[in-house]
C-alpha cells in the first residue's frame, strides 16, 4: 500500500505546571530526554509497519502507535539510527518482527507490569487471534473507550473469547431491557463480568432497587470506580440484610449519604461488619441504628478499626463476654478510632494489662483518645502499687526471705507480678495437692516458677499427673520442671519412652535429667544410642511442633 504523510498538529499547547501526556512521553525510564521529534518518528514508523505490513485497521494501528510510549522507548534501544529514524526504524522493523500484543495491550490502557502476565506464550500477530480483534472492535463500536479496554481484559478476559456476534447480542440483551448504550459503555468497564454469562440477573435488580430509591443511571455511573471489581449478587445480599434490620424507610437517605455501604468492596466489607457484630450478640435493630449514624468514613478503614480494638483487647487478657459488652455497646466509637499499638498504650498510660481491662470497663468512652496522632497521658496513680507492694513484702517473709533487705531486693527482682498474683500462684501448687512447706522450698529453689499465669501452671501439673503418669511429688525433687514448656516435656518424654521399648536407654532416669539436659547432650546420651533414633527424634519434633 505504500507510505504515507500522517498530518501533525499545529502549535501544540505545552503547559509549564503540568507535564502534558506528549511531554511526558518523551522521557525515557532512566530519565533521558527522547528528542519530541524521535519519538514522532518511531510513531510513524510503527504505524505504516502495523497498517501497511502487517494489515492491521488503521485506526488500530493509529491508537498502538500513539499510545504504547513504553513499547517505543523499548524499541528505540534496539534500533541503530542512521540520520533519518523513521526510515531506520522502518528497516528494523522489516527484519524483526514485534509482538504485536505488547503495543496492543499498552494502548488499551495497561502498563507493562499489568500486561506482561496477560501476553499469549505461543503468538505474536494480534491476527493469529481473531476473536479477540472481533471483541476488542465490538466494544470500541459499542461506544467503550480504547484506553479503557484494557481493564475490561485485565477483570474478565472470557469478553474477549467470546464468538464471532455473541458479545454483540448480549449488548442488544442490556439494551432491550432499557439500559442506554452510554451507561453500558461504563458499566462494562467498571463490571464486565456482567457479559461473561448470561444476563446478570442480580445487576438488574439492583439497578431497580436504586431506580426505586431515587437513583438514576447518572448517579451510579458516579459512585462506581475502575479500581472496584463489583459483585452483585453481594450488592443485592446487602440491600436484603437492610430490609430486614428494618431500615427499608430510611434506606435511600442512607445510600446517599454513604454510598460506599453499595460500592466499596461490592459490599463485602459491609457484610463482614454485620457478621462480625451479630456474633458478638448486637441485635439487628442496633446494627441498623449504627448505620444510620456511620460516620464519614471508608468501610474497609471502619472494619479494620473495629479488629484492630477487638485484637487490643485480647491482647491485654480482656475477658470476652467484656470483649462482646463493649463492642455491643459502642460500635460506633470503635469503627471511628485508629487505635495506637498495644505496647505503646502500656507505656504511655503506665499501666499493667489487669488495671487497663478494670480501666476500660469503668471508662469506655475514653479509647477514643488513645488514637494514632494523639497524646496519651498516663493514667492517674490508683493506689494499687502501694498496696502491691506490701502484699508482695508479706509473700515473701512467709517464704522465709526474713528482714534482710538485700534479700528482700534481690526477690523483689527475681519476682514478677502483683503480691496477690503471686500468692494465688502459689496457692494453686498447694491446692494441687502438696504441704505448704514444700512449695515454699520450691519456690526458694527455683522461684521463677511462679513468674507463669495461674492457668498455665495448672496445665503443666495436670500434663505431669493425667497425661505422663507422674506422681506429684515429683514436683518436690525438680521444681524447675514448671519452667519448661510443654512442648519440651512432651518432646523429651516421647523420645526416651521409644528409646526405653527399644532397649536402649536407662529404664529409671530421672524426670529431671531428661528434661534439663541440653539438646546437644540429649542426642548424644539417649538420641543416638539407636541407628534410627535421629530420624524418630526429627520425626517426634515436626509432629509435636504441628500439634503446637
Amino acid at each position: 500500500m505504500g507510505s504515507f504523510h500522517i498530518p501533525q498538529s499545529q502549535n501544540p499547547r505545552l503547559y509549564t505546571t503540568e507535564r502534558s501526556v506528549l511531554s511526558q512521553r518523551c522521557y525515557g525510564e532512566d530519565g533521558v530526554r527522547i528528542p519530541r521529534a524521535t519519538l514522532k518518528e518511531a510513531q510513524t514508523a510503527l504505524l505504516e509497519y502495523l497498517h501497511s505490513t502487517r494489515s492491521i485497521q488503521f485506526v488500530d494501528a493509529e491508537n498502538m502507535s500513539k499510545n504504547s510510549p513504553h513499547f517505543l522507548r523499548k524499541l528505540l534501544k534496539k534500533v541503530e539510527i542512521v540520520k533519518d529514524v523513521r526510515r531506520s526504524m522502518s528497516r528494523f522493523l522489516r527484519y524483526h518482527p514485534i509482538n504485536e500484543f505488547e503495543p496492543f495491550f499498552e494502548s488499551l490502557g495497561l502498563k507493562p507490569c499489568e500486561y506482561t502476565p496477560l501476553l499469549p506464550r505461543d503468538l505474536m500477530f494480534l491476527s493469529d487471534d481473531c476473536l479477540l480483534l472481533e471483541n476488542y472492535r465490538v466494544l470500541c463500536e459499542f461506544g467503550v473507550e480504547r484506553n479503557k479496554i484494557g481493564q475490561i481484559y485485565k477483570k474478565a478476559v472470557q469478553v474477549f473469547q467470546h464468538d464471532f456476534g455473541v458479545l454483540l447480542l448480549k449488548l442488544q440483551a442490556y439494551q432491550k431491557l432499557g439500559l442506554s448504550q452510554s451507561f453500558m459503555a461504563k458499566i462494562i468497564v467498571y463490571s464486565p463480568h456482567v457479559l461473561t454469562g448470561d444476563i446478570d440477573i442480580k445487576f438488574i435488580k439492583v439497578l431497580e432497587i436504586l431506580n426505586g430509591l431515587g437513583f438514576d443511571y447518572a448517579w451510579i455511573k458516579e459512585h462506581l470506580s475502575e479500581k472496584e471489581f463489583y459483585n452483585w449478587s453481594m450488592i443485592f445480599r446487602v440491600f436484603k440484610f437492610f430490609r430486614e434490620m428494618g431500615c427499608s424507610s430510611e434506606l435511600g437517605g442512607l445510600i446517599s449519604q454513604h454510598p460506599r455501604l453499595l460500592f466499596e468492596g461490592s459490599s463485602g466489607r459491609v457484610l463482614s461488619l454485620i457478621a462480625f457484630l451479630l456474633k458478638f450478640g448486637l441485635r439487628m435493630d442496633r446494627i441498623s441504628s449504627m448505620f444510620l449514624q456511620f460516620p464519614e468514613i471508608q468501610v474497609s478503614h471502619f472494619v479494620s478499626n473495629i479488629i484492630r480494638f477487638f485484637l487490643f483487647f485480647q491482647e491485654i487478657e480482656m475477658e470476652v463476654d467484656e470483649i462482646g459488652k463493649i463492642v455491643c455497646s459502642y460500635p460506633i466509637l470503635l469503627g471511628s478510632c485508629t487505635l495506637k499499638k498495644t505496647s505503646s498504650l502500656l507505656h504511655d498510660l503506665n499501666v499493667g494489662k489487669k488495671r487497663l481491662c478494670k480501666y476500660i470497663q469503668e471508662n469506655p468512652q475514653e479509647l477514643s483518645k488513645w488514637g494514632m496522632g494523639t497524646r496519651v497521658t498516663p493514667l492517674p496513680d490508683s493506689g494499687e502499687g502501694v498496696e502491691s507492694q506490701k502484699l508482695k513484702t508479706k509473700f515473701f517473709l512467709d517464704l522465709g526471705y526474713g528482714e534482710n533487705p538485700n534479700m528482700l531486693k534481690k526477690a523483689f527482682k527475681v519476682f514478677r507480678g502483683r503480691g496477690g498474683e503471686l500468692q494465688e500462684r502459689f496457692d494453686i501448687i498447694v491446692n494441687a495437692g502438696l504441704d505448704q512447706e514444700d512449695v515454699s522450698k520450691m519456690v526458694r529453689v527455683s522461684p521463677q516458677i511462679l513468674n507463669q499465669s495461674k492457668a498455665l501452671i495448672q496445665s503443666k501439673i495436670d500434663i505431669l499427673v493425667n497425661e505422663l503418669g507422674f506422681p506429684l511429688s515429683s514436683l518436690i525433687l525438680f521444681p524447675s520442671y514448671l519452667s519448661y514448656t510443654t512442648q519440651r516435656v512432651r518432646l523429651r518424654l516421647a523420645m526416651y519412652n521409644w528409646l526405653k521399648d527399644q532397649g536402649k536407654a536407662e529404664p529409671d532416669l530421672a524426670l529431671s535429667t531428661i528434661i534439663s539436659w541440653s539438646d546437644k547432650i540429649f542426642l548424644s546420651q539417649c538420641v543416638n544410642n539407636h541407628p534410627s533414633g535421629p530420624q524418630v527424634w526429627e520425626d517426634l519434633k515436626s509432629e509435636f511442633t504441628r500439634d503446637k
